[in-house]
């Protein structure tokens, strides 16, 4: 039988054994694909070199890697993003989970000391791990998996995300979304706040926000579901009330329209929010990396239809539309926190 070219080199590839340095022939593959060779001379059996670590700056620098992200952020899910891109899906979230810790420091140094008129604050439900209702005795306890509540914190003129919190609906939770948003206002201009009517607000607007701003709740209250809506359908909305809390809020601005339409961005770009799928976020890691990715791109990339400018622009906290290449960039010259 004559060889080909291409199978001669097949059969005659050699490679030295580390042990005794003599010549050895291929024997196999290992079960990770990997070539396997045999020594001729002490007949030990050893594998190829392995490919190089994982190295995250290599993936974002990489247009594949750029392209899966983009595609996280307009609502494609990991899969889609790993069968679009060839990239494996474990890369991609080790992309998403350490460019969503950048992004979250990005937006801590970034958004400070913004003049503000008037802020929304709201909360929007979703699950990571099981529903609240799915977990065992053993995982009552468990924080990281059940319901999840993004805290978000809106200005209502320029739609800049001022501040946000994953976790619970605590009020310790209430209390830290005041303290960003308080780091992220200016001390010069004083704004109103509207929230829902969840009582958790009140201490917290008292202790972090009692100085600088005006105050208000608007409660919502909606009708019993009738038979066979409960679980799918949303209930029936019946009344709002206008209720001044402290300062001296114009009632003709108690409002939390813009921060329930910033509820729906989140519902229909992020693809964890996403109800009755298997997309749910199975870390809590995972959740938050990718609600911060969101609130960084949303605030300094997404040009924004009404404002014809990004939320940022508006806010002057930029200058111009950054791209998502710029983004990533900027996010990996942002330190981070130093853990406790």
């Amino acid at each position: 039988m004559v060889l080909t070219n291409n199978k001669r080199l097949l059969y005659s590839k050699t490679m030295n054994c580390p042990s005794c340095q003599s010549e050895s022939k291929r024997f196999g593959k290992h079960r990770n694909g990997l070539q396997r060779y045999r020594c001729l001379g002490c007949r030990k059996t050893f594998t190829e070199d392995h490919a190089p670590a994982f190295r995250i700056e290599d993936y974002l620098n990489d247009p594949r890697g750029v392209m899966a992200i983009q595609l996280l952020i307009e609502g494609c899910s990991i899969r889609t993003a790993e069968r679009v891109t060839g990239l494996h899906r474990d890369a991609i979230m080790r992309l998403l989970v350490t460019l969503g810790e950048r992004c979250e420091a990005l937006l801590a140094s970034l958004v400070r000391n913004v003049k503000v008129s008037d802020v929304q604050a709201d909360e929007i439900w979703a699950y990571v791990g099981k529903k609240e209702g799915h977990k065992g005795p053993e995982e009552a306890h468990n924080d990281s998996i059940g319901d999840c509540y993004t805290w978000v914190a809106m200005e209502a003129r320029t739609k800049l995300v001022l501040a946000f919190v994953v976790g619970r609906r605590t009020g310790a939770n209430a209390m830290e979304l005041m303290r960003k948003v308080r780091l992220s206002t200016s001390t010069d201009s004083r704004f109103q706040l509207t929230t829902d009517g969840l009582i958790s607000y009140l201490p917290a607007v008292d202790e972090m926000l009692a100085d600088r701003a005006d105050f208000a709740q608007l409660v919502k209250t909606y009708k019993t579901p009738r038979e066979g809506e409960a679980r799918y359908s949303p209930p029936e909305f019946e009344s709002a009330h206008k209720v001044v809390i402290s300062g001296n809020p114009s009632k003709y601005r108690i409002c939390t329209s813009h921060i329930e339409r910033q509820n729906l961005t989140m519902r229909m770009s992020l693809r964890r929010f996403t109800r009755l799928t298997n997309a749910f976020s199975k870390k809590l890691e995972n959740h938050r990396a990718a609600v911060a990715l969101h609130f960084a791109y949303y605030n300094l990339c997404r040009y924004h239809q009404t404002l014809r400018v990004t939320p940022a622009m508006e806010a002057k906290v930029t200058d111009h539309v950054w791209t998502l290449p710029e983004l990533i960039a900027a996010s990996a010259r942002v330190r981070l926190p130093a853990v406790a």
